[in-house]
């Protein structure tokens, strides 16, 4: 979405500010702050200086080449190829190319990637910056992707087992729809038949030939870039470039790197398709551009982005207020002018997400609210707040300018080597994008409509589920509905906007003790209800400041038959809004300030997540305040929350992967008479009792002095103490403190084998799991952690790379002491129903090697390595701080273990490992596999 791009370019990266008058002719500069060249042979190359994260690097090749080139023998060779760079270079042969990243700590899959797309195929490589011997190793890997793969006939084969597995995990509904609805979305062009996936009978059958032939004509220097973004030095990184990248020439008699057109067609094309494994019912509105899109390359070039934006924004922002209301015509909604799977042709397209058997009326208001504003346009209120929501974004963006992470500067210089999407940096862009807006004007926008809707290139695309018995809308009642003559549509009516958060006058209560952490950087504030605060100022981030609250409690309090019927009406509190303020009413309240606040009601707690910007912690304040004391009641808001929720959940039952779940954990909890699905049916809706919930709701929440909250980022202390006592001091509270309630049911036990049959494709999935009561320990915590992780290892080496398979698999270790000492570990993997034993039994050889014998030493360095460079950057984020902080205090931890991670993970033995394995893996289990259903 090209659109989109720009202003998200326009949130992510710093520069110098140019505040001079503007003229429209002028081109957008390049941010100074990034070094750019080009090589002899027409390499790109970007680098850019970046200390956050510290000692890190992101290195990135870019290949501006994807599925879009391939000949017609040699659909899904892009993607082929991508794989084949990780499994054999000139420098890193076979394997060793991800057992050494490993080894340095970067994870394959995680870190290590790439991705291939109809015309770019690009690898992401982060790494450590500190040390020079892996610096150069990372620039020998980039080379070799780049120009020295070796595609050995046996690696090829060997990796035709994993691509037929990745192709595999796309089948299904979405699939088949939307093979039947290309043609149609993409009429006449080369992208409806070039999917980056390709065919199965060539990914089976491709000569070597093919796939060498693709690599040689399209990876070369003039197609490529390089991009350097970390703490790093500019001109050593150049010199790297130069070294490792000049010498290569480009191919004699280069194939021309041809652009693919959408063609315009008169017809209104409409594709009604629906599948019996389809989960969500989904309506797209498309009008065509007619000619290429236009370059973002002038201030007057920019402006008109800026003013599509903006429309975008009004318009969506009245969908958003539809899917507030008491009936809502779809679950969401939003219309944008952007980009369509071709770089050459864009579109004005609408979107919807509805429920089953009502995609007519959800077209019909999205045509309606594209139809209003192009008869009535927009108001200047609305355009205000839509300014000043984004200036608020932009204000937070440029605030942090010096705290952007590395991977967003090169994800923007990859926009701009590839579409030459605009990186003036922010600082220009802060500038720039304050003087333009002030001089757009509402009836600046207002015509847009006229340039974006039009009577041909259109299409309308319908996708749901199938029903025996259902009845499809027709073509004829679809052209209908966007033909129709809406001349009687009313004005969009802008309710006045509120004035303030609260309604109730606020009576201060005060801190009656601080105490300090020196260790932690931590004032811990005891109020006169007997909350407390815990504070910690940091300076990871200029603009955030995060909260979290806690209380003991939670729903175990609530008897089987409570618990039952409000589980599923939680969701709903938020939407009532609070301080007799409907949702749509606090939205417009809050646009141009960023304070956001979320209650909750865990099994074991209850309490609050939030965040803000320093300027807005007091919105921040008063909205927990509100949540406390003066939360709506609101049936119509209920009814409308449970409609969005019975559309998007409606037909989840019908994909095999969500129906094997719910299978599986129904079988797991049927001893648990607390268990009421994994998600909500018609028979468990009718059951739920909105009014009891919300009773529920005001009991948890009526003792604010069982509360701890906690606070993490750049903190205004005279601020946030003087709202503390305004606004936490001042909650109601009972002097009593509860504790966490262990209600006894508990997960099957024994070991159970079940085969569920669910599905047409032949796709299954095995989950193998390890669970029971145990006394917590924090040292087994983190070994039966690591031994996940390392099992990982293993599991890819052996079931991906030795036997090919899958595509990918996973281990996971955890331990919890709340409500009651447990452990659970799983193992899990998609593959083909004819391995699925065997894979099984693979699994658990590759397990029971780590109880027999533990794992191996470097398996074990890996994963230090990896959680060391995780736990250095992690400790510079205030998430990571708050969630600390928090989950010290439900489990009861003293919150400064967050200092000796690094000692914890040096102390970490093979030993370890091995007795968590055997204690925990050698006992009752489960293995679980999904099988097509049977003919």
């Amino acid at each position: 979405m090209k659109n989109l791009k720009l202003w998200l370019f326009v949130l992510l990266a710093p520069v110098m500010a140019n505040a001079q008058q503007l003229k429209g002719n002028d081109p957008i500069p390049l941010d100074p702050n990034v070094k750019t060249g080009k090589l002899q042979n027409g390499l790109t190359y970007y680098i850019r200086k970046n200390n956050k994260p510290e000692d890190k690097v992101d290195l990135r090749l870019v290949i501006n080449a994807g599925s879009i080139l391939e000949n017609d023998d040699q659909q899904g060779l892009a993607h082929f190829m991508e794989h084949m760079c990780f499994n054999g270079t000139k420098r890193f042969p076979k394997n060793k190319l991800v057992d050494y990243l490993q080894s340095i700590g970067v994870k394959f899959g995680q870190h290590l990637n790439a991705y291939t797309s109809f015309d770019e195929t690009v690898y992401f490589l982060p790494i450590p910056s500190d040390d020079p011997e892996k610096l150069e190793k990372g620039f020998q890997v980039l080379e070799d992707w780049a120009f020295n793969a070796v595609l050995t006939p046996e690696e090829v084969d060997k990796e035709r087992g994993v691509v037929l597995e990745e192709y595999r995990l796309g089948l299904g509904a979405e699939k088949r729809m939307m093979k039947r609805f290309m043609p149609k979305m993409m009429y006449n062009s080369h992208y409806a038949n070039r999917l980056p996936i390709g065919q199965k009978e060539i990914l089976e059958n491709f000569t070597y030939d093919k796939i060498k032939s693709f690599y040689k004509d399209w990876y070369r220097p003039n197609l490529m870039a390089v991009i350097v973004v970390g703490d790093i030095d500019v001109a050593e990184m150049e010199k790297k470039i130069k070294d490792h990248f000049s010498s290569y020439q480009n191919p004699v008699n280069e194939r021309p790197r041809i652009t693919f057109d959408v063609p315009n067609h008169e017809q209104t094309f409409v594709s009604v398709e629906s599948d019996k494994e389809a989960s969500f019912a989904q309506v797209r509105l498309i009008y065509k551009d007619y000619d290429k899109p236009k370059k973002v390359i002038t201030i007057n070039d920019y402006k008109q982005n800026i003013k599509e934006n903006l429309f975008a924004g009004m318009l969506n922002n009245r969908l958003q207020e539809l899917t507030n209301t008491p009936n809502p015509p779809f679950t969401y909604g939003y219309s944008y002018h952007g980009g369509t799977w071709a770089r050459t042709k864009e579109a004005y397209q609408s979107f919807a997400m509805t429920q089953e058997g009502q995609q007519l009326d959800a077209l019909k208001v999205l045509v309606e609210e594209n139809e209003r504003a192009k008869k009535y346009g927009f108001s200047e209120s609305e355009l205000e707040r839509v300014k000043n929501e984004w200036l608020s974004y932009l204000e937070n963006s440029y605030n942090d300018r010096d705290k952007t992470e590395s991977e967003r500067f090169v994800s923007e210089y990859q926009a701009h080597f590839l579409e030459e999407v605009p990186a003036p940096g922010i600082e220009w862009e802060f500038a720039t994008f304050k003087q333009i807006l002030s001089d757009i004007k509402v009836e600046d926008l207002n015509g847009l409509t006229e340039k974006y809707i039009k009577d041909d290139n259109r299409v309308v695309i319908f996708t749901g589920p199938e029903k025996d018995g259902a009845v499809k809308p027709t073509e004829e009642q679809v052209l209908a509905v966007i033909n129709k003559n809406y001349n009687d549509l009313k004005p969009y009516q802008d309710e006045p906007v509120a004035e303030s958060l609260l309604r109730k006058e606020v009576k201060p209560g005060s801190i009656v003790k601080k105490e300090n952490n020196a260790k932690l950087g931590t004032t811990t504030l005891h109020l006169s209800n007997g909350a407390k605060v815990t504070y910690k100022k940091t300076d990871f981030k200029n603009d955030e400041v995060l909260m979290k609250a806690v209380s003991f409690g939670g729903s175990n309090l609530f008897d089987n038959d409570v618990y039952k019927k409000t589980q599923w009406a939680e969701g709903a509190l938020t939407e009532a809004g609070f301080s007799g303020l409907k949702l749509n009413d606090i939205n417009k309240f809050m646009t141009g300030k960023i304070a956001r606040v979320y209650p909750y009601i865990s099994d074991v707690t209850e309490g609050m997540q939030g965040s803000s910007t320093p300027k807005d912690m007091e919105y921040m304040f008063q909205m927990v305040h509100a949540y406390f004391t003066d939360l709506n009641y609101d049936e119509e808001a209920y009814e409308g929350y449970k409609k969005k929720q019975s559309s998007f959940y409606e037909n989840m039952a019908s994909n095999p992967d969500f129906f094997f779940s719910q299978e599986l954990f129904g079988f797991l909890y049927q001893n648990n008479p607390r268990y009421n699905g994994i998600i909500p049916t018609e028979k468990t809706w009718a059951e739920t009792n909105y009014k009891l919930c919300y009773d529920k709701y005001k009991e948890r929440f009526a003792n604010a002095g069982d509360f701890e909250f906690f606070f993490v980022g750049n903190i205004d202390a005279n601020a946030l103490e003087e709202y503390s006592a305004k606004y936490l001091a001042s909650l109601p509270s009972s002097g009593k403190k509860e504790k966490a309630i262990d209600n006894g049911y508990r997960i099957l036990s024994g070991s159970h084998k079940k085969v569920i049959n669910k599905g047409t494709d032949p796709k299954s999935r095995v989950m193998i799991r390890f669970s029971g009561e145990t006394k917590y320990s924090a040292k087994e915590a983190l070994a039966m952690e690591a031994l996940g992780e390392v099992l990982t290892i293993k599991l890819t080496e052996e079931l991906r790379e030795n036997e090919s398979g899958v595509y990918g698999v996973g281990a996971n270790g955890r331990m919890s002491s709340v409500p009651y000492g447990s452990y659970g570990f799983s193992i899990s993997f998609p593959c083909g129903p004819e391995n699925a034993e065997k894979l099984t039994e693979s699994a658990l050889r590759e397990l029971q090697k780590m109880i027999d014998k533990g794992p191996e030493e470097k398996d074990l360095a890996k994963y230090k390595e990896a959680e060391m460079l995780e736990y250095k950057k992690s400790i510079k984020e205030n998430e990571y701080w708050a969630d600390n902080f928090q989950n010290a205090y439900v489990r009861g931890a003293n919150p400064e273990e967050i200092l000796k991670k690094e000692e914890k993970l040096a102390a970490l033995t093979v030993k370890d490992l091995q007795a968590v394995a055997k204690k925990y893996m050698t006992k009752d289990k489960v293995i679980a596999i999904l099988m097509p259903e049977q003919n």
